[in-house]
C-alpha cells in the first residue's frame, strides 16, 4: 500500500471513503522530521480538517522499526531548526494543529522524542508489541518542547511521567499498556489494520456528535466540573438540533443502520 520515495515525505490515503491514513514516509532516516515533511504534514492536517467526508484520521509510519525519530538533526545542524515548526501546527506541522476530528497514532518500534510527541498529540494509540516509548531529551541537554512535558502526564500517572522525563529511560509497550497509555497492543504487521478497525467504529457514529463529545473529553483534566458541565451542555444543545440527531432516533425505532449527513 505504501511506496517509499524521497519526494513523498508524507503520504495521504483515504480508506473506505471517510478514514484518512497519513503515513510518515522517510524510512531511511527513521522518519526524522525535516522541513519538507513539516510543510506537507501541516497541509495534510488542514486538508483533513476541511474535508467533511473525512471523519477519522490515522497517523502511521512506513518504517516498521521506528515510528519517528523526532527532529532531523542534519536539518538542525544546518540551521534549519525553525523550519521544523509551522505557525499553525507547531512541531512537524502537527503537535499544535487544530484537530477537531479524532486522530489515532499507529506506532511500531521506537517511539522517541519528537516522534513520541507526535503520538501524544493524537487521541488514541495502537502500538506493536515491540514498541518502545521514551522522552530522552534531557540526555542531550534539551526538553521535550513539543507537548511531551504536559501531554505525557495526562496519559500515565504523574510519578511515571516524571521518571520518564527526568531519567530519559524508555518503557516498553507492555508497561505502557498497563499504565493505560495504549488503546490496543498487537503484532507489528497488524497495527495499521487494528487502527483502521478502530477508526471504522468511530466513523460509524454521527460525526458532529463525535466531534462535540471530543471537545469536552479533551478538556476533562483542564477545567472544573462546573466549567465542564457548561461545555457538555453546549455540546448537547448543538447536537440535539442536527439532522443526525433525528436520524439516530429514527434509525433506532426502525431497527436499521443510521445514515449520517454530518449536520
Amino acid at each position: 500500500m505504501i511506496t517509499p520515495g524521497a519526494d513523498n515525505e508524507v503520504l495521504l490515503e483515504i480508506v473506505e471513503g471517510n478514514i484518512a491514513v497519513v503515513t510518515l514516509n522517510r524510512p531511511a532516516v527513521r522518519n526524522a522530521v525535516n522541513a519538507a515533511m513539516t510543510l506537507k504534514l501541516d497541509a495534510i492536517v488542514k486538508r483533513i480538517e476541511a474535508d467533511d467526508e473525512i471523519r477519522v484520521a490515522i497517523l502511521a509510519s512506513s518504517n516498521a522499526r521506528a515510528f519517528c525519530a523526532g527532529a532531523d538533526l542534519a536539518e538542525v545542524a544546518q540551521g534549519n531548526g525553525p523550519k521544523l515548526r509551522t505557525i499553525d501546527g507547531g512541531f512537524a506541522g502537527f503537535t499544535d494543529a487544530l484537530k477537531s476530528k479524532p486522530w489515532i497514532a499507529a506506532v511500531r518500534g521506537f517511539v522517541f522524542a519528537g516522534g513520541f510527541e507526535l503520538a501524544l498529540a493524537c487521541d488514541m494509540l495502537v502500538a506493536s508489541t515491540d514498541a518502545v516509548f521514551g522522552v530522552p531529551e534531557v540526555r542531550r541537554g534539551l526538553v521535550a518542547g513539543a507537548g511531551g512535558l504536559y501531554r505525557l502526564p495526562r496519559v500515565v500517572p504523574r510519578s511515571i511521567s516524571i521518571e520518564m522525563v527526568a531519567t530519559g529511560e524508555p518503557i516498553d509497550a507492555a508497561r505502557a499498556a498497563s499504565l493505560g497509555m495504549i488503546n490496543h497492543v498487537v503484532a507489528s504487521e497488524a497495527v495499521l489494520d487494528k487502527a483502521v478497525e478502530l477508526a471504522r467504529m468511530i466513523a460509524n457514529n454521527a460525526p458532529v456528535a463525535v466531534r462535540e463529545s471530543l471537545k469536552v473529553v479533551r478538556r476533562a483534566t483542564e477545567h472544573s466540573d462546573d466549567e465542564l458541565r457548561k461545555l457538555s451542555q453546549a455540546a448537547s444543545d448543538l447536537t440535539m438540533v442536527t439532522d443526525d440527531c433525528k436520524e439516530g432516533a429514527n434509525a433506532f425505532l426502525e431497527k436499521r443502520a443510521p445514515h449520517w449527513v454530518g449536520h
